[in-house]
């Protein structure tokens, strides 16, 4: 059996790979072996590892690789921290194979350790683009990978361009619209709103009345203007004064000003339409997704699940700038006015209709059968 590592360090990385790792689990010819890192064990960030396990699924290794301040130097830290730490666990548990997975800095980390050790990483959701660093991650992770998952066919032929061998390009889908396709295709919505009440902090929220959903992240090569861009989103917010759930951001360098910005927010305002919440379970998160009347702020998910949901979205300021998107997103600076007249336009025209942009909902058996079948190489060649 081959053995196929796969590292999770945050909440959109296990909603980006749950798919693949229960088809890897499943598969005769493979194990799932799992480490769990970075922001994925802290409870600032909703302990994702407490929903990892309540899936069912048990970690082979833990690893802390936080450094706190989320600066851009400790970002880097961060990084070098898990280089530092990986290939111990590597050497422990001896994969086949490692699953390097999207863009953020924990995956830099996984492809550089793995790379080193003679070990070939599969590398999903790369030739695509977008704003922040991780534009950069995603494409230096791609140089590193043996074998490629792209979502799509525009982002597997970026990923042949950069001179990558064409058959190891393998265009699946994404492995996160395969949980939203399994939702939404039995009941997409919440069947009760008292799990909301439960967690999170603020105002009672009902599910009853049109609600926004809304997810805003640091754009880490515009640090240092983090505070300033949510005002300007929870501006917006206090303006249409629509019941809203509100997620805070991630892990990302400049994630202290958002979070510090949403905390004046609501010492100050005491805003009776919005309740705050670290993390949801990602079925949770989908249903939510797919019962609002408009998902609002820069998150890749409103344009990744969101296009097969057909969500209306507000996508705000640039950090998913060049990100292939479907007809159901609107882009706006980080400008109230502009936001508020977005996402009442985009409550007015309702559902759009579905988008297989990014997959059909097959994503994770396609790479299990992949990681079963495909020839394990470590050496590289740029084929151009």
């Amino acid at each position: 059996m081959r053995k196929v590592c796969v590292l999770i360090g945050s909440r959109a990385n296990y909603g980006s790979i749950k798919s693949a790792m229960r088809a890897i689990a499943a598969h005769p010819d493979l194990h799932l072996q799992l480490v769990v890192g970075a922001s994925a064990l802290l409870d600032r960030f909703g302990s994702v590892i407490d929903v990892i396990e309540a899936d069912g699924f048990t970690a082979d290794a833990k690893v802390s690789m936080i450094v706190e301040g989320e600066t851009p130097a400790t970002m880097a830290k961060s990084t070098g921290l898990g280089l530092i730490e990986l290939p111990t666990v590597f050497d422990h548990l001896r994969p086949d194979v490692v699953i390097s997975v999207g863009d953020r800095f924990e995956t830099m980390a996984t492809a550089v350790a793995a790379s080193y050790m003679n070990i070939p990483v599969a590398h999903t959701m790369g030739g695509e683009i977008s704003g922040t660093i991780d534009e950069s991650i995603r494409h230096a992770v791609t140089k590193l990978a043996h074998i490629h998952f792209p979502a799509n066919a525009r982002a597997a032929e970026r990923i042949v361009r950069m001179g990558e061998d064409p058959g190891t390009v393998h265009v699946v889908g994404c492995p996160r619209v395969d949980l939203v396709a399994e939702i939404v295709r039995s009941n997409g919505h919440l069947d009760s709103a008292d799990w909301l009440d439960r967690e999170g902090a603020g105002a009672h929220i009902t599910l009853d009345a049109p609600f926004l959903l809304v997810s805003h992240h640091p754009v880490t090569t515009e640090y240092g203007e983090g505070e300033q861009q949510i005002n300007e989103t929870l501006a917006a917010l206090d303006e249409l004064r629509m019941p809203t759930i509100m997620l805070w951001p991630n892990a990302d360098a400049g994630s202290e000003d958002i979070a510090r910005g949403m905390r004046k927010f609501r010492e100050q305002r005491r805003p009776e339409y919005i309740r705050f919440y670290k993390n949801f379970p990602i079925e949770t998160y989908v249903r939510l997704m797919n019962s609002c009347a408009c998902a609002v702020g820069n998150s890749s998910a409103p344009l990744r699940e969101g296009a097969f949901i057909g969500v209306p979205t507000v996508n705000v300021g640039s950090r998913q700038c060049g990100r292939d998107r479907g007809l159901n997103v609107v882009d706006v600076a980080h400008d109230r006015a502009q936001i508020v007249e977005a996402v009442r336009r985009q409550i007015a025209h309702g559902r759009y209709p579905s988008d297989h942009l990014y997959g059909d909902g097959d994503a994770g058996e396609r790479i299990a059968n992949v990681l079963a079948t495909t020839l394990l190489r470590v050496q590289k060649r740029l084929h151009y």
